[in-house]
């Protein structure tokens, strides 16, 4: 499509460890085009921001957008960030340290380019066209790799002053329990996220536990993932979907901890674990979280999965940055 005369597209960038992903869309937000490479951050900082600025324009170019109509781009990415400086602080996923990521683009889009977490933007996208719609307080919870929260309240990205914050995967549930890699003992992390699983499945593998898991990805924990788990379960091996079911009931325990402290209308549970076992998952953390909420508050709230799959961040980033360009403008 050809760039219609006054119109302004947004662009959403979802930065990923192993992949990035660029979505451009309408005023309307329809999406008109969209792209996706391998991150391939081995190659370092340097290359890979030369490579989100040539996925960018490959995306404008197949939607046949100019770069001026571009009202704006939001990108989600991993790790602390200097939201206000655009700068990521620290990646360890892609080796990134106080790399400028919004100075490098603005300087080649020359629009406006708005930085977030990528779990909270991936909890906006579901706020505003997923599983969180019509919600005035929404919360996220992701497990994967780690376990990423976040929380929209009244339309807003709950945030710090400079830094993103919800780290619900961090709040210590076990005083001696396992090594998160954060560096501390017990967090919510370290016994629900998926590479928590995925260790405990490993270890049910190597004592004969779980023989279908093993045909189907070995005991490696690279191999691992989501999928693999929820066919064990399917082909029969009880013990992995007992150890998925514990880490879904500490994940209702996090669950529980923002209810009472947040009262979401929506707690929205996202992530490839999820994607693989949803109703596995939601029933046992919609238990778990009920058994612990303060009594009155057990019918205020829903646990709900979330919709939009892969879109999620890249729906996010750019209704994000929409929103924070206009109350710029205000």
């Amino acid at each position: 499509m050809a760039t219609k005369k006054g119109e302004r597209y947004w662009v959403g960038f979802d930065l990923g460890g192993t992949k990035m992903m660029a979505v451009v869309y309408d005023e309307r937000f329809a999406p008109v085009s969209r792209a996706r490479k391998k991150t391939k951050a081995s190659e370092g900082a340097g290359v890979v921001l030369q490579r989100i600025a040539k996925l960018i324009k490959q995306c404008l170019d197949k939607a046949d957008v100019a770069p001026q109509a571009v009202a704006g781009i939001g990108i989600g990415c991993p790790g602390p960030l200097d939201l206000d400086a655009g700068v990521i602080i620290s990646a360890p996923n892609l080796g990134f340290s106080n790399v400028g990521i919004k100075a490098m683009l603005e300087k080649e889009f020359k629009c406006p380019v708005i930085l977030a977490n990528d779990v909270d933007i991936g909890l906006y996208g579901e706020y505003v066209a997923g599983g969180a719609q019509g919600s005035r307080c929404a919360v996220g919870l992701f497990p994967g790799t780690g376990l990423g929260g976040g929380c929209v309240y009244e339309g807003m990205i709950i945030r710090g002053r400079k830094n993103s914050c919800f780290e619900i995967g961090h709040i210590q549930v076990l005083p001696d329990g396992p090594l998160c890699g954060c560096g501390r003992r017990g967090c919510l992390e370290a016994v629900s996220s998926r590479l928590a699983v995925s260790a405990a499945a490993a270890l049910a593998g190597m004592r004969g536990e779980a023989p279908n898991l093993v045909d189907a990805a070995g005991m490696d924990l690279q191999n691992i993932r989501s999928g693999a788990l929820g066919t064990a379960i399917e082909a029969g091996d009880t013990v992995v979907e007992k150890i998925v079911r514990e880490a879904a009931r500490w994940i209702g325990v996090g669950v529980a901890t923002a209810v009472n402290l947040m009262l979401p209308d929506i707690v929205v549970l996202g992530g490839g674990m999820v994607e693989a076992m949803p109703e596995l998952i939601l029933e046992e953390v919609s238990r778990s979280a009920r058994s612990r909420v303060m009594p009155g508050f057990r019918d205020q709230y829903e646990v709900v999965t979330a919709k939009l799959g892969d879109d999620a961040g890249v729906r996010g980033a750019a209704a994000w940055a929409q929103t924070t360009v206009k109350g710029a403008k205000r």
